[in-house]
């Protein structure tokens, strides 16, 4: 847990209880699947300041917490309709202090990968919510699209409950990369990814 791509993940935890994966892009930003801060009986996200990312969680202990100050979702993605708008399940959360250095956070992918990449998906899944639980040997699938004919990345690694927000991982050019959010996971083996190719635009803007 000490170097990447494990230095970058986290547990996003809520005061409400509720748990997932979340992984850095930067210092104070945190990635992670958007699905997993809604609350269905509001109909509302839940406010920024109860949701804790505690980086490289470990059977109670964590590298580093923070909390978060700031949430924000694609204004496409409907937590309501997720079989449409599946390929913006992502949320981006803006810390109040920083809890890596810049040795410690993940590239992110400018392209969508193609069909038989290598990658490794690893995240605090329901049956093994105090550590991470990697697959090292999966590979990227064929790119399917949600009902409103978005791409998601679709791989083979194996994934349960909990394993949302996990950066689906891939080792290019020297460095540890997400290619995306993981937010679909089939029973079995298997899964999609909310590709992060929206987060690279931003944050050119930005420039």
């Amino acid at each position: 847990m000490a170097s990447l791509p494990w230095s970058a993940i986290g547990r996003v935890q809520t005061e409400l209880g509720s748990r997932c994966t979340g992984f850095l892009v930067a210092p104070t930003v945190v990635e992670t699947a958007a699905h997993c801060l809604f609350l269905p009986k509001t109909g509302r996200y839940i406010q920024p300041h109860d949701v804790h990312f505690l980086r490289a969680y470990s059977k109670g202990q964590y590298a580093a917490h923070a909390r978060a100050i700031r949430l924000l979702v694609p204004p496409e993605y409907d937590p309501r309709n997720e079989s449409r708008t599946a390929a913006f399940d992502r949320a981006t959360l803006f810390l109040d202090t920083p809890v890596a250095t810049m040795k410690d956070v993940l590239a992110v992918s400018d392209r969508l990968p193609p069909p038989g990449t290598d990658v490794v998906l690893g995240g605090y899944e329901q049956d093994f919510s105090e550590i991470v639980r990697s697959d090292m040997g999966c590979r990227t699938g064929a790119l399917m699209v949600d009902g409103g004919g978005k791409p998601l990345v679709t791989h083979d690694c194996s994934a349960t409950r909990g394993s949302s927000g996990a950066p689906l991982l891939s080792f290019q050019d020297g460095r540890w990369t997400a290619l995306g959010v993981q937010v679909l996971a089939n029973y079995g083996v298997g899964g999609a990814a909310a590709p992060l190719l929206t987060l690279v635009v931003e944050d050119s803007d930005r420039r």
